[in-house]
């Protein structure tokens, strides 16, 4: 990209963050994100081909990253699995401490996903991520059982409600606007209240 359009995109980033956070997708204005800019509407275009597109710049690159921290931690949980160490999984607070870091990493495009995104195709982000979460767990059961885990069944209606109200609960901290340190302690509680639970009802 020559110089001088690196330029201009880097003043487009944070005016269009700011309209999105400001407004929200669906009453952004790309005439508005231009003027904060400080360039025309047509000058946006050659950036961008729609408003979608712009609200994707910012958020995609989050996108990719949640993506490598499940794998991580999938990485971590089968490790458990394959040594036979469930007791310290179910210890280990990492999973918690992942998404602690990466929310307070990038708190406003976590909001922008979250309270900003109706009318894009993010607008079902926590449902998206719920399913993401339900195949990985019916995934990790299956290979407990093939380990000799005694694992129990659930209906994954079940399992999709239990996962829905845990995920919607760790970014309870972005909709609230949290600060980081009453976020650690929330997030701490809330590990407390339901790892118990999946292991009574996972049998994991």
């Amino acid at each position: 990209m020559p110089k001088d359009k690196a330029e201009t995109y880097r003043k487009i980033i944070p005016a269009a963050k700011a309209e999105f956070l400001e407004k929200g997708f669906e009453q952004a204005s790309l005439r508005e994100i231009a003027a904060r800019a400080g360039m025309s509407a047509a000058g946006l275009y050659r950036h961008f081909a729609d408003k979608e597109a712009l609200f994707a710049a910012l958020v995609d690159p989050l996108m990719r990253e949640l993506e490598e921290v499940y794998l991580s931690i999938r990485t971590r949980d089968y490790a458990h699995l394959e040594t036979g160490s469930l007791d310290e999984m179910w210890r280990n607070s990492a999973e918690i401490t992942y998404f602690l870091d990466l929310i307070y990493d990038h708190f406003e495009e976590f909001k922008l996903l979250l309270c900003r995104s109706a009318g894009t195709r993010y607008e079902n982000f926590i449902h998206d991520l719920v399913m993401l979460e339900q195949r990985e767990t019916l995934d990790y059961m299956e290979a407990a059982r093939k380990q000799g885990v005694p694992v129990w069944e659930i209906e994954p209606r079940e399992l999709h409600l239990l996962l829905s109200a845990y995920v919607s609960a760790i970014f309870e901290v972005v909709a609230h606007d949290f600060s980081k340190d009453e976020a650690a302690h929330y997030l701490s509680t809330l590990q407390a209240f339901f790892y118990p639970g999946w292991r009574a009802v996972l049998g994991l």
